[in-house]
């Protein structure tokens, strides 16, 4: 039999596991690394901590998501959340379920896009542990760390009227890549086909990238926090959704200007993005911040609304001036288009 039709039953959990770990780099800050009951980690002050889960179905297809791919993405969401703290990530715990007849060199292969999200994105920091369970479906799970370094962290509650409102990575072409997806790469049900992929990746390599394996600003988040950044988050759902948040979080309210989204993304990577797709597009993972209006913005953030007291208002965000009802991903009430 030869490796790539190694089963997790197959190989057993003990296997399973020393294949998956020899993909995997050490982290800078791992005084104990995988094989004891825990992980040894050394911080500089205090430390930030979040967690994300992808299902399969729901959060991704394995007809569109290569095991690289999937184990990129699973870092780079929880990366992304380490540095809107304004944190740098440390170490990530990584849980993998999936069904018996799983091929392990599928396993290995989220490890290695593990490792190389970590290595890319936050140089030393690496997986330190995890587990390995049994599914129907294959469900993957990432708790990651970051360390502030003495830093005070940096909250969404923080924005002031009178601040400037910055963007920092890409915008929109994550939710454009999904649309694209469903569109051109699923039958009428939603089921995915790998012919339609192979064709949609040719054609469209800018969004589907964004989509499937994206490059959120890991170090912005520290810069920023450096720079005096007053509230910052990781946009994950939609630019609108999270503004709306960071608003409601501070008590304030966004004001948004289509004028400077325009010119600071129309294009990207030579794709052209329209409004619409940056307010309401998803999966993108760059930071939101609000920084006061004097700052020395860091490298890679761009100005796009400014903070306002909500005074009689609630707290809410607009767009040139007019309230903004926002839009995108909420995964109990909103399914992905073709679903």
């Amino acid at each position: 039999m030869q490796d790539s039709e190694l089963s997790v039953a197959e190989a057993g959990e003990s296997g399973a596991l020393r294949r998956v770990l020899a993909r995997l780099s050490p982290a800078r800050a791992a005084r104990l690394g995988p094989g004891d009951d825990c992980a040894v980690l050394a911080f500089d002050g205090d430390a930030v901590v979040t967690t994300d889960t992808m299902i399969e179905g729901p959060d991704f297809r394995l007809a569109w998501h290569s095991g690289f791919d999937l184990g990129w993405k699973l870092a780079a969401t929880n990366l992304s959340d380490v540095a809107a703290m304004g944190a740098a990530p440390t170490a990530l715990t990584v849980s993998l379920a999936c069904h018996e007849r799983t091929p392990v060199a599928l396993l290995e292969e989220i490890a290695a896009g593990l490792d190389a999200a970590c290595r890319e994105l936050a140089p030393g920091c690496g997986v330190v542990g995890g587990d390995l369970g049994r599914a129907p479906v294959l469900v993957v799970s990432a708790t990651a760390l970051g360390e502030l370094g003495g830093r005070a962290p940096v909250l969404r509650s923080g924005a002031r009227p009178g601040d400037v409102v910055a963007y920092a990575g890409y915008l929109g072409l994550a939710g454009l890549g999904l649309s694209l997806l469903f569109r051109e790469s699923a039958d009428p049900d939603g089921a995915a086909h790998a012919g339609g992929l192979a064709r949609l990746r040719e054609r469209h390599p800018v969004e589907l990238a964004a989509q499937l394996a994206p490059k959120p600003p890991i170090a912005a988040g520290v810069l920023a926090s450096a720079a005096g950044a007053t509230a910052m988050m990781d946009v994950s759902d939609s630019l609108s959704l999270d503004a709306a948040r960071l608003a409601r979080a501070s008590g304030a309210i966004l004001d948004l200007a289509s004028g400077r989204l325009e010119r600071g993304f129309s294009v990207q990577r030579g794709v052209r993005v329209p409004l619409p797709a940056m307010l309401t597009g998803g999966e993108d993972h760059g930071l939101l911040a609000t920084f006061p209006r004097d700052a020395a913005l860091p490298e890679g953030f761009v100005v796009i609304g400014e903070v306002r007291a909500a005074t009689a208002e609630a707290p809410e965000l607009r767009l040139d001036g007019a309230p903004c009802r926002p839009g995108g991903w909420d995964p109990y009430t909103v399914r992905p288009p073709g679903s």
